[in-house]
């Protein structure tokens, strides 16, 4: 379903081709911030994931609301918007925090390894969460 609106929506096109550059980005700065902490520094995992986090969501709002998102949905509600924004945000942490619970606490695997569903898994629920929600209209 949501190929078929892709291909019909050149807006959701140009979204989807911005949230890959910029959410990639992104991704890759909050997942080099949870490995330096995890691995080289050895932090426990989960708290590496709560730095990477902290540091992470203010950059996120500010690149997805002024390029992202840009042009799709209301403006007129900044607050609400930042609300909206953190508490998908906040789903998104605590999806990653799954995933280092399971892989890297749980089953003592790899702190490295919840990297493969923070980089390949979590953005693309935060895509479709921000995008109906948060700058829906």
């Amino acid at each position: 379903m949501l190929m078929k609106a892709v291909f019909r929506s050149k807006d959701l096109r140009r979204q989807l081709i911005r949230y890959a550059i910029s959410g990639g980005g992104l991704t890759l700065f909050y997942s080099a911030i949870y490995w330096i902490a995890a691995v080289p520094v050895g932090i426990n995992p989960l708290i590496a994931n709560c730095i990477a986090f902290a540091v992470t969501v203010v950059l996120g709002f500010v690149v997805h609301s002024r390029w992202s998102f840009a042009g799709h949905g209301r403006r007129d509600r900044p607050v609400r918007s930042s609300l909206i924004f953190l508490l998908v945000n906040l789903a998104g942490f605590a999806l990653n925090s799954f995933w280092v619970w399971a892989i890297a606490v749980y089953w003592s695997l790899s702190p490295s390894l919840p990297l493969l569903p923070i980089i390949f898994i979590t953005p693309w629920v935060s895509f479709y969460l921000n995008r109906r929600w948060t700058f829906g209209d």
